[in-house]
């Protein structure tokens, strides 16, 4: 009767385990798609850990939504929005992701982790209950600080994806205003013929916010505020001006793209410039070492067999 019993607990504890890792793995390697302005679809991929825990934001999510949480959801929207990932979380949704975070990851994590390293250490060691509170800590303030991570190094991809093609853009942009089509039509062409990177993808809203209504002005503006990019900002604002006072747009543009290019130039010169100061570092700890071995191995090794 008993190993009846048994068979039977364990065969539901294989169906349960067997349904949460089914689970885990549906919600792991689920692929994520926006649909833009324009109509078209894109992935947006969240990372592995979210994926996991945007089932349990739920639970917190109507937490957020208190009054006193306004601004930091409104910084939210802002790190979202410019990092491209509006349509995929909500800023509800990511301030959950901030709790949960440590909340779930710290104690799944440091139950193996720390049973290793006192079973490496062994139990009578003296400083072993410090070296594990350091540890504990240690992945606590990792994983505190790993959404607000994320979500820099999203919007620093994304600017540079911006940067890398804004010349070229306005290039296009610029052609083909004095070839006689104006602004926005020479915009709908462009994003058209673009792969739906963050710059079409930008440039779709713009087009798609003119028509619901808004003026030229306000969706210009609203690309300014959605990318938070220097180059774009000073883009937007002479496009503004350029409208409010009459001026050439196809001059405009010109003056932008050289602009940009300029910028884009002393950019890659301060990268070249500190180029060598960043590889001082792997020099000397990794490809040093290996060349002293190497010219001075044979030495050492005659020194030690017939002496000094």
């Amino acid at each position: 009767m008993d190993l009846i019993i048994i068979i039977s607990l364990g065969v539901l504890w294989a169906v349960f385990a067997a349904g949460i890792t089914w689970h885990l793995a549906q919600t792991v390697f689920a692929i994520t798609y926006v649909t833009l302005a324009d109509g078209r679809r894109q992935e947006r991929r969240l990372p592995m850990l979210f994926r996991v825990l945007l089932p349990l934001t739920p639970s917190l999510t109507p937490f957020f939504r208190k009054p006193r949480f306004r601004k930091a959801r409104e910084q939210a929207l802002i790190s979202l929005t410019s990092g491209g990932f509006d349509d995929v979380i909500s800023p509800d949704e990511f301030m959950a992701l901030r709790v949960l975070t440590p909340i779930v990851v710290v104690p799944v994590l440091s139950i193996p982790v720390i049973s290793a390293f006192a079973w490496i250490q062994g139990p009578a060691d003296s400083g072993l209950g410090v070296r594990l509170v350091a540890l504990f800590g240690a992945l606590l303030l990792t994983m505190i600080m790993y959404p607000s991570w994320w979500i820099k190094q999203a919007v620093a991809l994304r600017h540079r994806l911006i940067l890398k093609a804004l010349p070229f853009v306005i290039d296009l942009l610029t052609l083909s205003v004095e070839a006689g089509l104006d602004f926005m039509t020479a915009i709908k062409n462009i994003v058209e013929r673009r792969p739906p990177d963050p710059i079409a993808e930008e440039l779709s809203r713009v087009l798609f916010e003119i028509q619901l209504g808004k003026t030229r002005h306000e969706a210009l503006s609203r690309l300014a505020e959605r990318v938070r990019q220097p180059d774009i900002q000073s883009l937007v604002m002479a496009l503004v001006q350029a409208d409010e006072l009459g001026v050439s747009i196809g001059a405009t543009l010109r003056i932008q793209s050289d602009q940009i290019r300029a910028k884009r130039f002393m950019r890659a010169e301060k990268l070249a410039n500190e180029a060598p100061v960043k590889m001082l570092f792997p020099l000397v700890v990794c490809i040093f070492p290996a060349v002293f071995l190497i010219m001075l191995g044979p030495i050492i090794l005659q020194m030690l067999k017939y002496g000094f």
